[in-house]
Formats: structure tokens, sequence, C-alpha cells
């Protein structure tokens, strides 16, 4: 049996054998072997704590395994079998329950493999997780039905195919897990609308503030200002490269690209952003009962068009020296693909326009949508606005 006894200056573990007297351990350490508790705890004759040959060998085995810091105790390393820092609050409740899930898994071990840094929990630190959320996890863990259910899946989803079995395993493992998640699962939508909320308020203010100094902005400044917004609002897209290099392979000529979008799988696109001067989509009369692009517009869409032709002429090669170019702002294993890439032109107001002009506006919209999305800075602040009303909801 494990208990905890905090202390005004350590944190220290106390084992009692269940099954045969706890002896057996100082046995181990007088040898220089390292001993596992319950698969979580490693101590050695360094962290004993109690005397090496008690007269009473049913005597609980205690072993140093934290110190106290402030409001928290440090647990150590070398004990847990982990990386990083753990500290937990002098106020939470310490049993074997947050330390060791079913069939003896460590909870921390297996937390500090998913994490970059220390872990602190509860107390008010900003960088700790709250009792409450590290309770909810410790509820999440799978159970023991949980783990048999997956083991029965995974065998059976491979001897399916050839023996015939009592159960569709795979169909109850996954039932079961559906009914759990509707029974524990949390509504996520709720959890981070507050924070989508003011995301979105604050690019929504920042853009009409933009829109009402815009001549105060170079054109540089002002890409850079609408590309942030853009990555917040498509947030699939990680990467943005300017003046990102592409080879005209029939000209045998090297070109840039403004910028260069890439997504969360390393797939590549192309965005063009303009300042959004008063006339630059359609014409004021029509050309055969039709408004037609200006050529601000339309020179826009052949430049895009044309480097999404020379991604695709560029291919296998182009991927590799795109991913090489960029190698030091890559992750590890990261690459960069050329797979179909799309454009994204972002221009010009439709204030002012007449209705005629809108509808013609968007025959041109469709006419380029399989290939390239033509954003005005009025649908920029649609969408930002129908986002916001969309999270307001959930709150």
């Amino acid at each position: 049996m494990l208990e905890f006894i905090k202390e005004e200056k350590r944190l220290v573990l106390s084992y009692s054998g269940e099954l045969r007297p706890s002896g057996w351990i100082y046995s181990e350490l007088e040898k220089g072997h390292d001993v596992t508790l319950r698969r979580t705890f490693t101590v050695s004759k360094n962290e004993l704590w109690s005397e090496e040959d008690p007269i009473d060998e049913e005597a609980p085995v205690l072993f140093v395994i934290g110190s106290k810091n402030g409001q928290y105790y440090s647990l150590s390393r070398t004990v847990m079998g982990i990386e990083h820092d753990l500290f937990i609050h002098e106020d939470i409740e310490l049993t074997t329950k947050i330390f060791i899930a079913e069939r003896n898994i460590s909870i921390f071990s297996r937390l500090d493999q998913l994490i970059k840094g220390d872990v602190r929990i509860g107390g008010q630190d900003d960088s700790s997780i709250p009792e409450e959320a590290f309770t909810k996890l410790l509820r999440n863990f799978p159970n023991s039905y949980e783990l048999t259910r997956y083991a029965f899946a995974r065998v059976g989803a491979v001897i399916s195919s050839y023996l015939k079995t009592k159960e569709d395993y795979e169909e109850k493992y996954q039932n079961y897990m559906d009914r759990r998640a509707s029974i524990e699962g949390s509504n996520a939508y709720q959890l981070v609308a507050n924070a989508e909320i003011e995301k979105y308020k604050l690019l929504l203010s920042k853009l009409k503030g933009m829109l009402e100094k815009e001549e105060s902005y170079s054109e540089t400044q002002w890409q850079e200002e609408i590309l942030q917004i853009i990555l917040l609002l498509y947030p699939k897209y990680i990467l943005a490269f300017k003046e990102a290099p592409v080879r005209d392979t029939y000209n045998k000529k090297d070109r840039k690209i403004d910028i260069l979008l890439v997504d969360s799988t390393g797939n590549a696109d192309i965005i063009e952003i303009k300042k959004p001067f008063d006339k630059c989509i359609v014409t004021d009369r029509t050309y055969r009962d039709n408004y037609i692009p200006l050529r601000e517009l339309s020179g826009t869409v052949m430049q895009i068009e044309k480097y999404i032709f020379y991604l695709n002429k560029w291919g296998r090669n182009g991927e590799e020296k795109l991913t090489s170019h960029y190698q030091d702002k890559l992750e590890p294993g990261f690459s960069i693909r050329i797979t179909s890439p799309g454009g994204i032109i972002i221009m010009g107001r439709e204030t002012g326009l007449s209705a005629e002009q809108r509808q013609d506006f968007e025959v041109i919209k469709r006419k380029y949508k399989s290939l390239i999305d033509i954003i005005t800075y009025d649908d920029l602040l649609a969408r930002l606005e129908s986002t916001l009303k969309h999270w307001t909801k959930h709150t």
C-alpha cells in the first residue's frame, strides 16, 4: 500500500507490503538495485528515509520523493521517471489515484511524453493546471474495461479476415467510446467561444480602422497587416513566405511569388493582397450589356494563374527546392508540397457598385472559384462579422 506524507520541507512516500512484509525492499536496496513501486515510483537507497534494518519487518518503508518550494511540492524527476519538473500544490490531497491509473499506468509518465515544459498542478499560478481540470483529466484516463475492449478490437480486426469471430469487437469498442464521449464529453464550442469572440472583435476592429486610414499605409505595410488577419481567419495556414522563388521552366527564369501560403499538411497556395482602391473591380460602363473586370483585377488573376502554372510544372523538383530553401523555418521532417495549388486575391471595395455591377462581379468570382478565391474588403468585413455572430451564439 502506498501513502503520502506531507511535511514542512519534504514529501514522503510510505510503502507497506500487503501480501508480504516490506523488508524485501531493504534487501534489494542493499544490493544496489532500484525498486519500482506500482510501475510508477522508482526509488533507490538515495531516497530511503526510514531505518535500513527495522525491528518490525512489517513497518512501512519511507522514501523522500520531493521537496517543498513555497506552496508547491516539487517531485523528484528520477523517482517519477520524467524529464520535466513536476509541482503539486500543497492543498491537493495526494492519493495513488493522482499518480497511477488502472493497470498501474503512470499518469505523469504518460503526460510527460506529451508536453514540452514543466507541469504545475493546482494553486493560483498562471501556468498551473487548475485542480478541476486535472481531476477531469484523471477521469478521462482509459479504464480497465476500455483497455480490454480496445485490445479485443485490435485483435479482432486482424483475425476477422481469416476466422469468424463471436462478435464485431471493433463495433462494440466504438459504440462504447461513443457512449462514453456522450456522457463525459464537454462542449468544445463553449470552452473556446469567449476567446474566439475576443479574437474576431479584435480582427474586425483592426480591419475597420485600417480601411478608414488606408492612405497612411504603404503597400508593404498594408500587406503585412492584412496577412495577419488572413492567417487568423484561415487557421489552416501556418506559414507565409514573401517573395517565394518559383521556376519558370519554359522561359528558364527564376521568378518570385509575392506571398506563398503553406498549410498544416505542407500544401502550398498563393495569395495576392492589394490596397483597396476605389475602382479596380468592374467597369462603370457595360460592354455588350455586361460589366467586365477592370485591368487591375484581370491582371491580378492572370498573375496568380501564371504562378500556379509555374508551380505545377515545377512539380517534385519544386517541392524539394522550396523545402530546402525554407529548411531553417520548417519543423524537422516537414515538407512543402505542390498539390493543385489555389489562389486568394484580396482587393477592392464593393461600396458604390450598383446591383447590376455586383451581380456581374459575382459571375466573375464564380468563374474562377475552383482555382482562385476573389475576396473584396467588404467580403472580408462580412466574413469577420458573420463569424463573430456565430461564436456569440455559443456563449
